[in-house]
């Protein structure tokens, strides 16, 4: 019988004594939902917290924006709260927000998807900064990593390629939670942070066997296999080539209208642990390649234990810019993707960049929450 997760927001709203003090601001989205599916918010005011704020992340606190845009400040009909926008906020613009919220506790209940150039974490570190400068308290509720908590896999970022998709040095695939990388975070942020930690969860554990309902992160994050595949073909986001935004499955979908049928077979031949792809054709209604049908691939996850996504997303990228080499292009934006100009510097120089996926040093262990 499948053991239960329970979430740090499960755990608070049983016992939310340690922010029944003051007003407290809630940064949240969707999927801070109980296991019954009660949003964050009512569920938080219902066990006695003077929940006066809510914050937003990136697409909002409804999930109606698309990638890059958050949702206007609002009232949330359900509990009659502001909502502020906190996405593309400046340091001196959160703290000005924060500031005339009046909130002195700011409690950050999002979930991840694994993978660092994903924006909530880095509204989790921004947001954890201000609290730090403005001397209130942070709490973090604790939610799965959806991919498991054990495979690492891409660079460091480096620091001339810091942004909101890495502010700090993680891998691509980080296998931590929200809380422990707050934990991580926090040695150079020095905030007044407390993680409200999973119970039952463990590293090797996939979100589809902790019991949870999915919750779609954002738009374009339908399904836990999106999130599987992310951390790798997330990186075609950087090229011309689309990565199925704008289809039923972003990011399991991927081409552009010079591909040919030599794709699939390619592909299939480099031998990529944990995965198949299938020549496909589709046409995206947003984003790359709108209202063109492209030919191109899916990427069929078959063994998500033995499956390396960075390395299948940077192989998809040799692959593509070997058998198109005068059609296919890398954008600086890959750059910030990967966290070093490392990966497109090989591709346009034609060298094979698979060595780049070697282990890195990484997670901190004497920060993890769940071992």
């Amino acid at each position: 019988m499948m053991t239960r997760v329970r979430t740090g927001l499960e755990r608070l709203v049983a016992a939310p004594r340690p922010v029944r003090e003051g007003r407290a601001g809630l940064v949240t989205n969707p999927t801070g939902v109980l296991p019954d599916l009660t949003p964050a918010a009512p569920a938080l005011l219902a066990a006695g917290m003077r929940l006066t704020t809510l914050f937003s992340p990136e697409h909002g606190l409804r999930g109606t924006a698309q990638a890059g845009a958050g949702e206007a400040d609002s009232t949330d009909p359900v509990t009659g709260l502001p909502v502020l926008d906190t996405y593309r906020r400046s340091a001196d613009e959160l703290d000005r927000l924060i500031s005339a919220s009046g909130v002195d506790t700011l409690v950050f209940d999002v979930a991840d998807v694994g993978a660092r150039f994903y924006t909530y974490i880095w509204t989790m570190y921004d947001l954890m900064a201000a609290a730090a400068r403005l001397g209130l308290r942070f709490f973090v509720l604790d939610r799965p990593n959806p991919i498991g908590g054990v495979l690492v896999e891409g660079p460091l970022v480096e620091p001339a390629c810091a942004s909101f998709l890495g502010r700090a040095p993680i891998p691509v695939r980080h296998a931590l939670t929200a809380g422990e990388l707050a934990l991580a975070f926090n040695r150079e942020i020095g905030a007044k942070l407390d993680v409200v930690a999973l119970e039952g969860w463990r590293r090797e554990m996939h979100f589809d066997e902790t019991g949870l309902p999915w919750v779609m992160p954002s738009a374009n994050m339908p399904t836990l296999d999106t999130a599987l595949v992310y951390p790798g073909t997330g990186l075609l986001e950087g090229t011309n080539v689309s990565e199925g935004r704008g289809t039923t499955r972003p990011f399991e979908l991927v081409g552009a209208p010079y591909v040919d049928g030599r794709l699939a077979s390619e592909l299939n031949g480099t031998g990529l642990p944990g995965v198949v792809f299938r020549d496909t054709w589709f046409t995206p209604t947003f984003g790359k390649h709108a209202g063109v049908p492209v030919r191109g691939v899916q990427a069929h996850v078959t063994d998500r234990t033995a499956f390396r996504p960075v390395l299948t997303g940077v192989s998809m990228l040799h692959v593509l810019r070997t058998l198109h080499p005068g059609e296919f292009a890398c954008l600086p934006f890959l750059d910030l993707l990967w966290g070093s100009d490392s990966l497109r510097g090989r591709l346009e120089a034609g060298d094979d960049p698979r060595s780049l996926c070697a282990p890195v040093p990484w997670p901190p262990e004497d920060g993890l929450l769940y071992v």
